[in-house]
């Protein structure tokens, strides 16, 4: 809340958990009591309402609430303006109260404050005493958030303001539109409330806020202070909706449309329709109808609501109500919801149709026959109303005895789709032919006619008797016009030949025969109005519904109404009155007349017959005698006509006979006296307003006049209108224009005008006098004609956008009927244009008031403006003879040509599932200026080269969702498309388009919008890292690899899957039985080795990698996951011995996986742990379907074996070792290793067996093809030991031997052992001679750390590549401690060849912090013979706080050891039970090898065991983990590695002292070393005086002369075959030695020490005798180190000294002529020469030379780790220190 201040001038925001005024707060907390050293008090007393010149005392009360006496003193107020007590002590007793006033006087208005201050014993306390001056303060809220509002609405919400102040304070609102406050000023007492209503009215669509400003104050004084309070609102547009039941699912309507349908007249439908609101905000609305004018009967719709509210979401109902009116009239409405603020508006087209009554007769003609005169037939039909509508009739005939016909009822209403039952009446009282047409007038519809027929014979006269089919050969003779000759002249005219007979028997000319003729196109066509009105008008021409051959009538009547109103006050009952008729005969032939007669009638006529001649007249006296004063008499005389010669002809033939004519003559008159009044009249008019149709045609409307009285009711049409009834002036005729309407009876009155334009628009009134007096009916009536009238929407011009050339452009154009006329309309195009445009519909009808939406199209076939002028042509419905009207329409076009593009050009899909769906969108661009209609194509290209596949064969994978569609201009659409690739492969689709042609037809060429790229792939996994543990945890991981087949693995993962694994495309049970069925060939082993029985389970951990693009769902099912669930009924009961055994896997669940399945993301990964458990011995065999969802299927034969723990066992994964290819013809094949893994518990001595070899070697000239170097050996338990074999092929092609390897006390092994030899020559470079890393998928780097792995290599294999003998080369690599809690310890077990350490790790031990890292060089030496080294480095891993935990075990474990040795307990009560002779003494374990053999343990060994199990035992020391670092390499000879690696070799340091020993010797050495069963020489004097002896040997046949002349002439022999059987030197590397001392000797040695150091610098100068002749000459190197200072150096040869020495070298100089005489004169002459002769002989020594490299790499080592720990930065620039100028001085 907002609380302001007059004081500060300003608001202050407060809310509910902010700090409150100052003044609040004192005044709550003057109100509290608070406790001072056992006083309780108010700590203040405040003054708030006061005023100047008074006092104002308040009282300070002081209690006592501790347990002791209390004494206080006080000092008083300091100011004048507070007083009190004058100081003294007061003294409280425990639980008693001191009362002191304080007296406020002040002086002026402001704020006061004073204290009183207390003391006592325990300290002084103080109340404070203010008195403040009141202000105006409002309380309001900070901001007020009004309802969500509609545009040109309102909403409303109230909030409380609160005066806060002790004063009253008026207050004075301010703010700006759209809001308003209600009440705007006012007046607040004190503490009072006030609601305040604020009001939004917005006006736009939009966030408002705005300020409401509060002036409040002092009411006699002008506000100053102020308060704010933030008014929001936030208004959107509004939207209704209109929704109608017609509106079918679906269908695309312009206007929503309720159709009422066909409604009959006088009754009224209702329907619904909905208003919704899909807005967020209440709209209010207004139903109006669309009609520019007021209807003259009102509008047939109507409507129960006409405004109101919808709330957010809700709809509202709203009944519209059909009253027709007006028969056979179609009405259109069109109700407009009107709301305000919205941005369009909505609209409902209703539309029905008023029907009349149709009523039918069940027979047109009743015929009588032939009734004798003074008799009375009766006949019956049915009066039939088969319409909706209930239908008001009444027979135009008087049934009260002036006619020979009557019916009965003669009047009445017919119920909707009900009958009536009519009788008809003839009296025979003339002996004539009787036939009359007789109209049933019909409520608003045509009145029905019903021909009666008879004919009265008397005795004396017989006429023809008339017959049905006598009245159709009538019609014919009226169609041909022979109906107005006798039938005496129609009979000469026969004669004659004038007409004619046909075959029907009816009369015709002979010029109508063939349709000539010219009466038969003057033929009209009469309506029954028409025919009524022309029987009421007296004009009798039988009339029927065919047509007349002329309008000429037989005979007529006038008048043919008669009014007899007598005013005389003398009438009397036997007075009378007549008028006179006259009728006049239009026929060529004699009539005869006759009027029908009723004897108590008071009308009458004179005479009752007559003769009447052709084309003469004739009068006769209508005499009216009433019988009765003072009533009214009305009735219907008839007259028959009959020519005269068929009454004197008895027997006429049948087409000479015609029925009479019969003409009536209404007749009204009353009996009143002057002066009597008449009767009060009681006459209902339904609709007294009288409506023609607009259009200028004879037109028809029918008038019920109801007598609703007692009396009867006479009525006959004003005078003046009578007289011009049959005028054709007369704008309106009434028929029948007078009458007597009898009690509760009607009269069906029919109007006949014809509307014109001048006729009044307001209408005129049609008098009826009713009962002859005053009483006045009058019928207003409306026949005013109106012209057609069409509008078009808009200016008259339709305007279709730029249109692309050959396609085609659609545009609406509403037309509205303006006239109340019904229309129908015609297009008419030029024929020119016709290939232009067109329009449908092209015709139609418009309903009054109505309005259609046609489509116009255009079609440009240039590029070029168009402008066309079509006409529209319209005219009423009602006739078509009707002149049409004309409405030219402007249309303008323009052709242009336009093109397409897509968004992006080249759209990547990326790696998609083969089989999958894939939607993606391509956005279609039309930045043209014409709309474009297209049709899409497809094609397809396979990018991948290698596939051979049928294009033309191959699905398309891409599918477009629309093939042809339109795109307007400068706009897009999104083209959904999908892919579904079919094989994996790379994917290029063209989309290309063509324009279409308005017919859908094609016209252009194909142009290429985009390509689409994308890969079917399928789900791939691959494995990237294998970690062992538990019982394996001794292999590495290359036999790791190769154990569980990873490589094969991963590249049937990668394979595609053949359609049969896709049988199954997820991961599903298939199979109703345990042997689920297999659909992939693949199958691979996953060996987990072997262990002991017991031992800790075999564990691998494979990482598996998602490489592929897409997430994969991947799953391992064993064989209890693939079979479906039955019921145990369903389940066979009998299993095969493999089904046993794998159950007995799965009971015991020897092996596992977790998890068993899982889902990758693309790039993720997940390790998957693999186990055996060694519960029970023998193999184990279990197949395991890894399947991938949509992909591979791979059969996994998992694979274990668990060895009894005494039984030496070596596990052979296979019984197959193929050998690296080596080519033949090489100096020095290279050693190849098999491993050999101890699975056992035991160790175990193994012997290959040699015969095969000795075999192979005597099959190939004795020459040892494959040689093993160590055939026995020992493999400590869960260790590899290495066979090493040497493989030297004679020939190329592949070698293979069947080698058994016995396992003492254990099973023996036979093994296959393949090689390749391969000519070099032949192939080249590309000859498998360089190093090839068969393990080159085995991941070099560790990804993600196993579980429990604290501490992880920088690289897990290591590949030294090709490199020379001699060579040492050295990598780096990281142990990093990953824990950031655990310190661990470290050390390397390296492996040995030939008992010598090649590999050498430094630091080979150490310890590593959390999170610290150490560098460690690993050193390979390759010395020896050429090898393929594949080793096994491991570091044991432990961590320190177990070493610690075990050290101190061990310590507490020594203590309880050397406490027991000492210290017993006798627990026996008597020592001479249970004395027992000692067990003999045997060996301490069953394992132990006596001879051999194995010894069963005794009873009393397996009890000392079993009481040494329950025993506390020494603790063992905690297993270090293990990780295997794997170092490949392949070393060559020096001379083949010169031939091959010429480019590395500077590359590599020899060392100089593993050269010592030549190849050959080398190879002899490592041949003949000692077998690997004999025991090493250990340290003693054994080993010194074998190092003694060979010693000396060596020595001896070094400085032996023969046998350097023995190895000369034995290299010149030429060897058997291939030379690399032997080293044949092509020179010796010695000169002939003469018998010569150590001296010599000595000397030569130094000239080949002082030799260049590398061979290949040799062979560049002086061929490759001289580097052959280097290596042996190396072999003295160690004797000549010893005497290299004191010998004699030679002089060194240069180039020039060559030239100028005369004797030459290859002499042999005696001792005492070539060194004595050399040495004396270096020693007198240049003694300081020799000195750097010396020096520079000792650099060039292989030691010297390898003391150098050690500390060169020493350096490099001691730099890369001064690095690694951040003591020295390698990227750093050189520091550059320049020195001070040197001075002149």
């Amino acid at each position: 809340m907002a609380t302001c201040d007059k004081d500060d001038q300003s608001a202050t925001l407060q809310g509910p958990g902010e700090p409150q005024r100052p003044e609040e707060l004192h005044r709550r907390a003057s109100s509290q009591r608070s406790c001072f050293h056992g006083v309780e008090l108010w700590p203040e007393l405040l003054w708030e309402d006061w005023e100047l010149g008074r006092e104002f005392t308040k009282t300070l009360f002081l209690k006592n609430i501790h347990s002791k006496l209390q004494k206080l003193q006080f000092r008083p107020p300091t100011s004048k303006y507070f007083t009190t007590l004058l100081p003294q002590i007061i003294i409280l007793s425990p639980g008693t109260s001191f009362s002191m006033p304080v007296t406020f006087r002040p002086h002026e208005k402001c704020h006061y404050e004073d204290s009183i201050e207390f003391q006592d014993k325990d300290g002084c306390f103080q109340v404070s005493l203010r008195a403040t001056v009141p202000c105006h303060a409002l309380e309001v809220p900070e901001s007020v958030l009004l309802p969500l509002c509609a545009v040109q609405h309102s909403s409303r919400i109230t909030f409380l303001f609160k005066n806060v102040s002790m004063l009253q304070t008026s207050f004075q609102w301010e703010c700006d539109a759209p809001f308003q406050l209600i009440p705007e000023h006012g007046l607040l007492k004190p503490r009072q409330e006030c609601c305040v209503t604020v009001v939004f009215r917005p006006q736009e669509a939009l966030v408002y806020q705005c300020e409401a400003c509060c002036r409040f104050g002092d009411e006699r004084e002008e506000a100053g202070s102020r308060c704010t309070v933030l008014l929001q609102g936030l208004a959107k547009y509004p939207f209704l909706q209109v929704r109608s039941p017609n509106r079918e699912e679906g269908e695309e309507q312009d206007i929503p449309a309720l159709h009422f349908g066909s409604v009959a007249v006088g009754c009224s439908v209702q329907k619904h329709f909905d208003i919704l609101n899909p807005c967020p905000v209440t709209a209010s609305f207004s139903l109006s109808q669309l009609r520019e004018e007021k209807l003259l009967l009102g509008s047939e719709f109507s409507c129960n609501v006409t405004s109101g509210e919808v709330a957010p979401g809700a709809s509202l109902r709203v009944k519209v109500t059909y009253a027709p009116f007006i028969v056979d009239t179609v009405s259109v409405d069109y109700l407009s919801i009107n709301c305000p603020g919205t941005l369009s508006k909505s609209q409902l087209k209703v539309t029905g149709k008023c029907i009349g009554p149709i009523v039918t007769l069940s027979s047109s003609v009743v015929d009588f026959g032939c009734v004798e005169q003074g008799q009375e037939v009766l006949r019956t039909l049915e009066l039939i109303n088969s319409s909706p509508a209930r239908a008001v009739y009444q027979w135009d005939l008087d049934c009260s005895g002036h006619s020979i016909f009557s019916i009965h009822p003669a009047e009445g209403t017919l119920h909707p789709h009900s009958c009536t039952l009519l009788k008809v009446f003839y009296r025979a009282t003339q002996p004539i032919v009787h036939y009359r047409r007789v109209a049933c007038l019909v409520l608003h519809g045509d009145p029905t006619f019903l021909d009666i027929i008879g004919t009265c014979h008397s005795e004396l006269q017989q006429p023809t008797i008339l017959r049905p089919r006598h009245l159709v050969l009538y019609h014919l003779h009226q169609c041909y016009g022979l109906t107005q000759y006798p039938p005496d002249l129609l009979r000469t005219m026969l004669q004659e030949g004038m007409v004619h007979l046909d075959q029907n028997g009816a009369l015709y000319r002979p010029e109508q025969e063939s349709g000539q003729g010219p009466d038969s196109a003057t033929a009209i066509e009469s309506t029954p109005m028409e025919e009524y009105f022309q029987a009421c008008s007296g004009r009798i021409a039988p009339l029927s519904h065919s047509s007349s051959y002329s309008s000429s009538p037989h005979i007529t009547v006038e008048p043919a109404e008669l009014l007899f109103y007598r005013r005389s006050s003398f009438l009397s009952s036997s007075s009378s009155s007549s008028q006179s008729v006259s009728i006049t005969n239009h026929t060529k032939g004699k009539l005869s007349l006759v009027w029908t007669t009723a004897p108590d009638s008071p009308f009458s006529v004179s005479p009752s017959s007559s003769q009447l001649g052709p084309l003469k007249s004739t009068s006769f006296r209508v005499i009216y005698t009433p019988m009765q004063l003072n009533t009214f008499h009305g009735a219907q005389l008839e007259c028959f006509a009959v020519y005269k010669a068929l009454q004197d002809c008895h027997e006429a033939e049948e087409w000479m006979l015609c029925p009479p004519w019969c003409v009536t003559v209404r007749v009204i008159g009353h009996s009143f006296q002057l002066g009597k009044e008449h009767f009060i009249p009681h006459c209902h008019v339904q609709h007294p307003q009288v409506i023609f149709p607009v259009l200028s045609v004879p037109s028809y409307r029918t008038v019920l006049f109801q007598n609703n009285g007692d009396l009867p009711l006479a009525f006959h049409l004003d005078l003046d209108w009578a007289l011009n009834l049959s005028s054709p002036a007369t704008p309106v005729c009434v028929a029948p224009s007078c009458g007597l309407i009898r009690p509760g009876e009607h009269q069906i009155l029919t109007l006949r005008t014809t509307p014109s334009e001048e006729s009044p628009k307001k209408g005129f009134n049609l008098s009826f006098q009713l009962n002859a007096a005053k009483h006045v009916q009058e019928l207003t009536v409306f026949n005013v004609a109106e012209k057609p009238c069409v509008s078009f929407e808009g200016d008259g011009c339709l305007y279709f956008p730029p249109t692309s050339v050959g396609s085609q452009s659609q545009c609406s154009l509403r037309i509205k009927n303006l006239s109340h006329l019904p229309l129908r309309f015609q297009w008419k195009l030029p024929e020119q244009d016709e290939k232009l445009i067109s329009v449908e519909p092209d015709s139609g009808q418009l309903q009054a008031s109505e309005s259609a939406v046609q489509s116009w199209f255009f079609s440009p076939l240039e590029e070029m403006m168009y402008t066309l002028k079509p006409n529209l042509t319209f005219w009423p419905i009602q006739t078509s003879g009707y002149e049409k009207s004309y409405l030219p329409l402007n249309v303008i076009g323009q052709g242009c040509k336009g093109s397409l593009q897509a968004e992006n050009e080249v759209i990547e899909l990326g790696q998609m599932l083969v089989g999958s769906c894939r939607s993606f969108e391509v956005q279609l661009v039309n930045s043209s200026l014409c709309t474009i209609s297209f049709c899409l194509s497809v094609q397809q290209t396979l990018l991948d080269k290698e596939l051979l596949l049928d294009l033309d064969t191959e699905p398309n994978a891409l599918k477009l969702d629309i093939a042809r569609g339109t795109i307007v201009s400068h706009s897009r659409i999104l083209l959904q498309s999908t892919v579904i690739p079919q094989r994996r492969a790379c994917y290029q689709w063209t989309i290309s388009y063509q324009t279409q042609s308005a017919s859908g037809s094609v016209f252009s060429s194909p142009q290429r919008v985009c390509d689409v790229r994308g890969e079917g792939v399928f789900p791939t996994l691959q494995v990237t890292d294998a970690h062992s543990g538990g019982s394996v945890d001794g292999l590495s991981k290359v036999q790791l690899w190769n154990l569980f087949s990873l490589d094969g693995l991963n590249e049937h993962l990668f394979a595609i899957p053949s359609p049969l694994e896709l049988t199954y495309r997820t991961l599903t049970k298939r199979s109703l039985h345990r042997g689920s069925p297999i659909f992939t060939t693949t199958m691979l082993d996953f060996n987990f080795s072997a262990a002991p029985l017991g031992s800790e389970p075999s564990t691998v951990l494979l990482m598996f990698d998602n490489t592929g693009p897409i997430t994969v769902h991947w799953a391992f099912l064993f064989p209890e996951d693939q079979p479906i669930e039955l019921e145990y009924w369903a389940e066979m009961l009998e299993s095969s011995s493999a089904e046993l055994h794998q159950m007995r896997i799965q009971d015991n669940n020897l092996f596992g996986i977790s998890p068993r399945s899982g889902t990758l993301l693309p790039g993720q990964q997940r390790a998957v742990h693999f186990s055996y458990r060694h519960d029970f011995t023998g193999a184990d065999r279990l197949p395991v379907l890894l399947k991938l969802s949509h992909g591979r299927e791979i059969l996994l034969n998992f694979l274990g074996t668990t060895v009894e723990r005494n039984r030496p066992y070596l596990h052979f994964p296979s019984s197959r070792h193929v050998f690296t290819p080596i080519a033949i013809g090489g100096f020095s094949p290279p050693r190849q290793a098999y491993e050999l893994y101890n699975g056992g518990a035991v160790p175990a001595c193994y012997e290959v067996d040699t015969a095969p070899l000795r075999q192979l070697q005597t099959d190939n000239f004795n020459h040892p093809v494959l040689d093993c170097l160590n055939p026995r050996g020992e493999v400590p338990p869960g260790k590899t030991a290495m066979l090493e074999w040497v493989f030297s092929p004679l020939e190329a092609k592949i070698y293979k031997v069947d080698v058994s390897i016995h396992i003492q006390e254990g099973e023996s092994m036979l093994m296959t052992f393949e090689g390749c030899g391969f000519d070099s020559r032949a192939t080249g470079f590309s000859a498998p001679l360089h190093f090839h890393d068969t393990q080159q998928n085995v991941p070099r780097l560790q990804k993600v750390p196993s579980p429990g792995q604290v501490v992880l290599l920088s690289e897990e294999r290591m590949s030294l590549g090709d490199i020379p003998v001699g060579s040492c080369p050295t990598r780096i690599l990281f142990l990093t401690n990953v824990s950031h809690t655990d310190t661990i310890h470290y050390s390397w077990e390296l492996p040995k060849l030939d008992n010598q350490q090649v590999v050498q790790v430094k630091p080979d031990h150490g310890s590593l912090c959390p999170g610290e890292s150490a560098l460690c060089v690993l050193k390979l030496t390759s010395s020896g013979l050429p090898a393929l080294y594949q080793l096994n480095p491991i570091c044991q891993v432990t961590l320190a706080a177990a070493l610690s935990h075990y050290h101190d075990a061990l310590c507490h474990w020594e203590e309880e050891r050397e406490r027991q040795q000492h210290e017993f307990t006798l627990t026996e009560t008597d020592f001479r039970e249970g004395v027992r002779t000692l067990p003999p003494i045997r060996a301490k374990s069953s394992n132990a090898m006596l001879g051999g053999t194995c010894v069963r343990p005794t009873q009393a060994e397996q009890r000392a065991q079993r009481e040494s199990a329950t025993a506390w035992r020494r603790p063992e020391p905690p297993r270090p983990a293990l990780l295997h670092l794997g170092v490949t390499a392949r070393s060559h000879g020096l001379l083949d590695y010169q031939i091959h690696f010429l480019d590395q070799l500077d590359k590599f340091y020899l060392q100089r002292s593993f050269q010592s020993k030549s190849p050959s010797q080398a190879s002899t050495s490592s041949r003949t070393m000692p077998p690997a069963g004999l025991p090493p020489l250990i340290h003693g004097p054994e080993r010194d005086i074998l190092t003694h002896t060979f010693t000396s040997l060596l020595m001896s046949l070094l400085n032996d002369p023969t046998f350097h002349q023995s190895l000369a002439s034995g290299a010149s022999e030429l060897p058997p075959c291939f030379k690399q059987l032997r080293e044949s030197l092509p020179s010796s590397p010695f000169t002939p030695p003469s018998p010569t001392s150590s001296t010599s000797s000595s000397h030569q040695i130094l000239q080949s020490s002082s030799a260049p150091l590398f061979p290949s610098r040799q062979l560049s100068s002086g061929g490759a005798d001289t580097g052959l002749r280097e290596q042996c000459h190396m072999l003295g190197r160690a004797e000549s180190a010893g005497q290299l200072i004191s010998s004699r150096p030679p002089t060194p040869q240069k180039p020039c000294q060559q030239r100028t020495q005369e004797t030459p070298h290859t002499q042999n100089p005696t001792p005492t002529q070539n060194t004595h005489p050399t040495w004396e004169m270096c020693q007198y002459t240049h003694k300081d020469h020799v000195q750097r002769r010396v020096k520079e002989s000792i650099r060039r020594c292989a030691e010297f030379s390898d003391i150098c490299e050690e500390v060169l790499l020493n350096t490099l080592q001691n730099l890369m780790m001064e690095a690694f720990l951040g003591e020295m930065v390698l990227s750093s620039q050189p520091s550059t220190i320049s020195l001070p100028p040197v001075s002149k001085q």
